[in-house]
């Protein structure tokens, strides 16, 4: 049985004025609210144990959601309070409710076929991120990614510059030394590229972030509204 996070904080700012009343994640995609069809995909690999952190109209989480018993899983809630804690500050604060290590972290706005269940079980170091090719909104990518290791810069010679799907599975050190409060995981990333401890992998299948109208709007007429 595997545990995951499901990342559901933010405060949807550009995808306003639809979340001034919905929380981002629980605006409908085909029918069901976009947080649903991850926990639907991690209940078929064999996830089990669920962390949803929370900010932004917390409290319709829950309601939406109950305690995942329709879709065979534990559900708990990580409430951030009214300002998110970004997504390292989120994920140290959830920690206590994960249990596991290592475990799955999904970003709730991202749309994919990504199969959770043929990510790694056991990270060669502190994380494995799923890479997706550079979208048209973030032409340069984040990391460099070569036999599998990610760098932060061109990387050794075949380096493929790519950008974080926000699919990956983290091992609770890259954060548990931290101190709690609000902050990015972007050092410790860096960290763990120049300690060699940060792979990764290509995925080239479906993948649409979802953070304004206009991609929510082009990915309804896609998957249906």
């Amino acid at each position: 049985m595997r545990h995951a996070l499901i990342l559901a904080a933010g405060l949807g700012e550009r995808m306003r004025p639809l979340t001034d009343h919905t929380p981002k994640p629980l605006l409908h995609v085909a029918g069901k609210p976009l947080i649903v069809h991850h926990i639907e995909k991690l209940a078929a690999a064999d996830v089990r144990y669920i962390v949803v952190n929370t900010s932004h109209l917390a409290e319709h989480f829950p309601e939406a959601l109950g305690d995942g018993s329709r879709w065979g899983v534990r559900i708990r809630y990580s409430y951030e309070g009214p300002t998110p804690l970004e997504t390292g500050g989120g994920m140290l604060k959830a920690l206590p409710l994960l249990g596991a290590d290592p475990f799955i972290v999904v970003s709730a706005d991202i749309w994919s076929d990504v199969d959770y269940a043929a990510l790694p079980r056991e990270p060669q170091g502190v994380a494995h991120l799923v890479m997706v090719p550079n979208p048209s909104f973030h032409p340069h990518g984040d990391f460099s990614l070569a036999d599998g290791r990610l760098y932060d810069a061109n990387g050794p010679a075949g380096a493929e510059r790519l950008t974080f799907g926000n699919v990956g599975v983290y091992r609770r050190e890259i954060v548990e030394h931290e101190q709690p409060g609000r902050f990015k995981l972007l050092p410790m990333y860096r960290k763990a590229i120049a300690e060699g401890r940060l792979t990764g992998e290509r995925f080239d299948g479906f993948w649409r972030n979802v953070g304004t109208p206009a991609q929510l709007d082009e990915l309804r007429a896609i998957a249906g509204a």
